[in-house]
């Protein structure tokens, strides 16, 4: 059972910190290029379909991350998990009070003050889950020892 968790820790994370990078690196900065008549209607959609993509991941992130607690291999320490609980907090945190609170100020049209802070904020749910994904192969390297 541990090591099923561990292995959904790693899987989500994983995906996570590509999709993260993939938005930081490409979407984000062409949002641009979209077109003030289209971009309230690609705002509205992206923040849609993005949420059916990333919130099972997530949850099922943090859900997993939290069962690491009471359920981890024994290779792996509790500090580790507590650490990448903290980094999850960050992720979380900034999601839903500076990404989700940007993504709603460009609700009604594009403004230039929200979309660099946008991309300038994501820096920090990017680095976080970066770190997460280095921490979480760690684990892993941990019980293949």
């Amino acid at each position: 059972m541990e090591i099923l968790l561990l292995l959904l820790q790693a899987s989500t994370t994983w995906f996570m910190t590509g999709l993260i990078w993939f938005v930081q690196v490409v979407h984000y900065p062409l949002y641009d290029r979209i077109g003030l008549a289209q971009f309230q209607v690609y705002e509205r959609d992206h923040c849609a379909l993005t949420t059916l993509v990333v919130a099972p991941m997530m949850v099922a992130e943090l859900l997993s991350g939290v069962m690491l607690l009471v359920a981890r291999p024994k290779a792996v320490g509790s500090a580790e998990v507590i650490l990448g609980l903290v980094l999850l907090a960050v992720i979380w945190l900034s999601t839903l009070f500076i990404a989700d609170s940007l993504h709603g100020a460009l609700a009604s049209s594009f403004q230039v003050g929200p979309y660099r802070a946008l991309i300038a904020w994501n820096w920090l749910r990017t680095v976080a889950w970066s770190l997460r994904a280095l921490l979480v192969a760690y684990m892993c390297y941990r019980c293949m020892q």
